[in-house]
C-alpha cells in the first residue's frame, strides 16, 4: 500500500508541477505579451490561477466525491485540460518563429517588435481556440468504421476472408457512457463479425459506478465469439470485479490464454494480461500462453500495448492487434508516444509479424481529437493461400 501511496504522490508533485508550468507559459504569452493591463490583466491572472488549480483539485475531488457529485468536475476539467495543451503547443509554435524572425532582423526597432509580439500572441490564442473548436466536434463524433485487410501466410483457403472487428480504448466512465456504448454496439453488429477483439482500457471507474454504462456490450453478437484482453486502465478500476463482470456479459477474457477460431480449419487465437498488470494472478505470459501450440497454424495476438511486438515477433505472432496509444489523440502528442511504443497507429510489419495499432474506439481525458479519428476496426483476414 505505502510503496503505491508514494508512487501517487510522486506522480501528482511532478504533473502538477508540469500542469503549473503550462499555465506561467500562457500567462506569458497571453497576458504579458498582449500588454493588458488593469482590471483585464488582474482578471486573466486570476483566471489561469484558478483554472491551474482547478486541475489537480478535480483529479483529489473526483477519488473523494460521490460519482454522480464529482462527474460534474469531470467535463469543464477535461475541456480545459485539451485548451491547454492545443494552447500551449500553438503558442510556442508562434513564439518560435516570432523568435526566429527577430533574429534574422525582420523588425529591427524596438516599437515594430512590440506590435508583432502582441498581435501574434492574441492571434496565437485565437487559433488555439478555433483548434479546440474542431478538436471538440471530433472527440465527440461517433466512430467511423474503418475496413483494412490483413494477408496471413498460415491462413487456411476456407478462412479466406474471416472478419475481426476490434474495439480498443473506448474509456467507458467520465464522459463516455450507456448512450455512447448503444451506439457502438449497434455499430458494431451492423458488421456481421465473426469476431469481435475488445483490446483493453474498455473503462475507467469501478463495477459499482458503471455497470449500467457497460450493460449494453452483453448484446455483442460475433459467430465465433466476443474476447477482450485487459488495458492498463483495467487495474487502475478494480480489474477483478470487471473480469467477473464481462463474464457474466457473455464476453470472453483471454488472460494469458489462447483459443481455436474456426470449424474444421482453425486459426488460434491468444490474449495476454497487459503489461502493466499487478495484483495476485495477472501478469502478461504469451510463452505460457503459446505453451504446446500447432506451430503450422496461424496466430493472431491480441494485446493492448504495441511494444509487445518484440515478444511477438520471436514467438512467430502472424497479427498482433493491439491499441493504447489513441493515435497520439491530439497534435502533437503522437511524436511524443514514440518515447514509449514502436508504433503509433496503423499497419506494420517486422519480418512475418504484422501489428495493427488502432487509434481507439473512444478517448481518454479531453474529448477532443486532433490529427486522429475514433474508429472501429474491421479487419478482413485473407490467405496467402487464396
Amino acid at each position: 500500500m505505502m510503496p503505491r501511496l508514494f508512487s501517487f504522490l510522486v506522480f501528482f508533485s511532478i504533473a502538477t508541477g508540469i500542469v503549473g508550468g503550462l499555465h506561467y507559459f500562457l500567462w506569458l504569452r497571453l497576458v504579458r505579451d498582449t500588454g493588458l493591463h488593469g482590471t483585464a490583466r488582474t482578471a486573466a491572472t486570476a483566471a489561469l490561477v484558478v483554472l491551474a488549480l482547478s486541475i489537480p483539485l478535480s483529479f483529489v475531488a473526483m477519488r473523494t466525491l460521490p460519482r454522480a457529485l464529482g462527474k460534474f468536475l469531470f467535463w469543464p476539467m477535461y475541456l480545459w485540460m485539451g485548451f491547454l495543451l492545443l494552447g500551449f503547443f500553438t503558442l510556442l509554435a508562434v513564439y518560435f518563429v516570432r523568435t526566429l524572425s527577430f533574429w534574422i532582423g525582420a523588425a529591427p526597432d524596438l516599437e515594430r517588435r512590440q506590435f508583432l509580439i502582441r498581435w501574434s500572441s492574441a492571434l496565437g490564442g485565437a487559433m488555439a481556440a478555433l483548434l479546440g473548436g474542431y478538436a471538440l466536434v471530433r472527440g465527440r463524433s461517433l466512430p467511423a468504421v474503418k475496413k483494412i485487410e490483413v494477408a496471413l501466410k498460415r491462413l487456411p483457403r476456407t478462412l479466406d476472408g474471416i472478419t475481426i472487428v476490434q474495439l480498443t480504448d473506448v474509456h467507458i466512465g467520465p464522459t463516455l457512457g450507456r448512450e455512447f456504448v448503444e451506439a457502438l454496439v449497434e455499430r458494431t453488429n451492423a458488421l456481421l463479425p465473426d469476431v469481435i477483439a475488445i483490446t483493453g482500457d474498455l473503462i475507467d471507474g469501478s463495477v459499482a459506478e458503471l455497470s449500467d454504462a457497460v450493460a449494453p456490450l452483453g448484446q455483442l453478437r460475433a459467430r465465433h465469439g466476443v474476447f477482450f484482453v485487459t488495458g492498463n486502465h483495467e487495474y487502475y478500476s478494480g480489474v477483478d470485479g470487471w473480469i467477473d463482470e464481462l463474464r457474466r456479459l457473455g464476453i470472453r477474457v483471454l488472460s494469458n490464454e489462447r483459443v481455436a477460431i474456426g470449424n474444421e480449419a482453425q486459426f488460434d487465437l491468444v490474449g495476454i494480461d497487459d503489461l502493466s498488470a499487478f495484483g495476485d494472478g495477472h501478469r502478461p505470459d504469451l510463452p505460457g500462453a503459446l505453451a504446446g501450440r500447432d506451430a503450422t497454424r496461424e496466430l493472431v495476438l491480441l494485446a493492448h500495448q504495441p511494444r509487445v511486438m518484440k515478444q511477438a515477433v520471436a514467438h512467430g505472432v502472424g497479427l498482433q492487434l493491439s491499441g493504447h496509444t489513441h493515435g497520439g489523440q491530439i497534435w502533437p502528442w503522437n511524436y511524443f508516444v514514440y518515447l514509449q511504443q514502436p508504433f503509433v497507429v496503423g499497419l506494420h510489419a517486422v519480418g512475418d509479424t504484422q501489428i495493427y495499432v488502432s487509434p481507439g474506439t473512444g478517448y481518454w481525458g479531453p474529448p477532443m481529437r486532433l490529427g486522429s479519428r475514433a474508429e472501429i476496426t474491421q479487419v478482413v483476414l485473407r490467405s496467402a493461400w487464396g
